[in-house]
């Protein structure tokens, strides 16, 4: 009887200090699975330092590492959706480079699939290494997505989560560009549990999320999990213009009873700052719907793979979504 086959997939952007440490890591943990296979899927997300180079280096000495090398940088969460693709296993599992997440937990992941769960996500109890600010504002975005999603997704998690097959072919089928997929496995359901850990620091490098990457994220989880801000924009519509029926009412009582009036600038002034604030608060919201639209009808590929590393002849992975077939 074969054994199951476990894909680990590493998504890698400029880690060039930290890729031999966590091959090594992870090489040790999975050493100890004498039950399991096991795959190591990294794609290289466009890295501009020497990360791809090391890469080849380390899948010619390695028959278990496989290597799937990006024509430029598309995004942490769109090289994620590029190791779901290639990825072989029975269960795969989603790790970040960094070894913030220890790979040691992947074996409470995996018992806990054995027990029949389909998805096992770590729940971070302890962020050693980052600032306040980055503290604080996860905490406000998890929550606040929450509560405007239309599908609830687990507090305190990152993308750090074990998958079943089924699970995984789900995502597959999922074409959707602006990609959030701690959101989408949510809404794929299935039987999920949390596994609680301490994130560890930093090994190497600095963080790949800097605040303005950080906007975009939590920009693209809200408005691609809920229609609540289109909601809200009505909302804003009929406050703003209550406070201008305020202004109105307060700028006929200085008429009426002061001598103070500048004839025609309270009227003018109280348009054009509610309304006009207005209604580029809703058309910006509309224009954020409307270009997730714009991009999804282009239906440009996902990504574009330069070449594949590791495989065997030219069978490549089952599944690619880059219009490229160069497979070494």
């Amino acid at each position: 009887m074969s054994k199951s086959l476990l894909s680990i997939v590493v998504p890698c952007y400029n880690e060039e200090e930290v890729i031999g440490e966590t091959t090594r890591r992870l090489n040790a943990f999975c050493a100890g699975l004498t039950d399991l296979d096991y795959e190591l899927v990294f794609i290289d997300d466009g890295s501009r330092d020497h990360t791809r180079t090391l890469l080849k280096e380390i899948a010619a000495a390695d028959p278990h590492v496989r290597l799937i090398a990006f024509a430029r940088n598309f995004g942490h969460q769109i090289a994620v959706s590029a190791g779901l693709d290639a990825a072989q296993g029975d269960a795969v599992v989603l790790i970040d480079a960094d070894l913030q997440d220890p790979p040691e937990v992947i074996h409470e992941m995996v018992a806990r699939w054995r027990e029949g769960y389909d998805v096992v996500y770590g729940t971070r109890t302890d962020r050693p290494g980052e600032s306040a600010f980055k503290l604080s504002t996860a905490r406000t975005f998890y929550r606040l997505l929450n509560k405007l999603s239309d599908v609830p997704i687990p507090l305190d998690t990152g993308d750090f989560r074990l998958m079943s097959r089924k699970v995984v072919d789900v995502l597959r089928a999922m074409p959707e560009r602006d990609r959030f997929v701690r959101g989408m496995v949510s809404w794929a359901g299935f039987k999920q549990t949390s596994l609680p850990y301490a994130r560890a620091e930093r090994f190497a490098g600095e963080s790949k999320y800097p605040l303005k990457k950080m906007i975009r994220f939590a920009t693209d989880g809200i408005l691609s999990f809920s229609s609540k801000p289109l909601q809200l924009s009505i909302g804003i519509g009929m406050t703003a213009a209550a406070l201008a029926l305020l202004g109105i009412l307060y700028a006929i009582g200085l008429r009426l009873f002061t001598n103070i009036w500048v004839e025609g600038w309270t009227a003018l002034m109280i348009a054009v700052l509610f309304l006009g604030g207005v209604q580029l608060v809703c058309v910006g919201i509309l224009g954020e719907y409307m270009g997730r639209v714009y991009s999804e009808v282009k239906r440009r590929p996902l990504y574009v793979v330069d070449e594949y590393i590791g495989y065997a002849g030219t069978s490549g992975p089952a599944i690619s979504r880059s219009p490229v077939v160069d497979r070494k």
